[in-house]
């Protein structure tokens, strides 16, 4: 299949996030994912020598017994290894209902920038991942692709991901996952976004804010908080997210 009109045709990048958003919700069978998908909407830059010490934490408040209370945390360090090539790595815990916490994975990550910020009509990366959770004694490896375009004032970044897991307490399965982030840029320390998350356990829409503040040199500090509501029975009813980083 020739991708060449997606990646460099500025009029089919318009269409790229509603194709996406209609395969994914329309057919039943092409999203496997056993968790929530709901995390981050990632970028695609990387910055030369940028070095980032990184928090995620996720919170689901749910009238179900099974998902009331979960609290996810990510720890992470990452640097560039070129102008174009971002690697990182998590620890991966969780706090169960009771309070008790367990790290439960280790992830590592590898981004590339794949065109020049402003070269076509939207800015391209991919990121790798792979991720060993002792918990469920499995491994996932997949791929997203990131595309960010920019309509005066707004931007919209989405991320398409397919991943495979397998394990031997799992049924090997390939899962998919859509992601969506349109930001309107208000101001450099506050921007207001919605989010839109799919996967076959987490479908979800919701308010976030952000804001970057630049501390001298190339230290800033970047924050992200905000809550998706889940739209469907399987995904827990509020998801509360904050994202911290550090950037030197």
């Amino acid at each position: 299949m020739n991708f060449s009109p997606f990646l460099f045709a500025k009029k089919p990048l318009f269409l790229l996030p509603a194709c996406a958003l209609a395969s994914i919700t329309l057919s039943p069978n092409n999203a496997l994912a056993d968790g929530s998908s709901i995390d981050k909407v990632y970028h695609p830059y990387v910055q030369v020598l940028e070095k980032e010490i990184e928090y995620r934490s996720r919170y689901q408040k749910d009238s179900h017994d099974n998902l009331d209370g979960q609290q996810r945390h990510l720890v992470g360090f990452g640097r560039a290894f070129s102008d174009t090539v971002f690697g990182e790595i998590y620890l991966d815990g969780s706090n169960d209902t009771g309070g008790s916490f367990s790290l439960d994975a280790i992830e590592i990550e590898a981004k590339i920038q794949l065109t020049e910020q402003g070269e076509y009509g939207s800015d391209w990366g991919i990121l790798f991942e792979i991720e060993r959770d002792k918990r469920d004694n499995k491994w996932e490896a997949g791929s997203t692709l990131i595309a960010l375009r920019e309509w005066s004032d707004w931007i919209v970044t989405t991320n398409i991901g397919l991943a495979y897991e397998w394990g031997s307490h799992i049924d090997n399965e390939w899962d998919t996952s859509f992601s969506t982030q349109f930001r309107y840029r208000y101001q450099q320390t506050l921007e207001p976004s919605i989010e839109i998350y799919l996967s076959e356990d987490s479908k979800g829409i919701g308010p976030v804010l952000s804001g970057t503040f630049r501390l001298g040199g190339h230290r800033k500090l970047m924050w992200e908080s905000g809550v998706i509501i889940g739209v469907d029975g399987k995904t827990s009813d509020q998801s509360w997210k904050f994202n911290i980083e550090y950037e030197f």
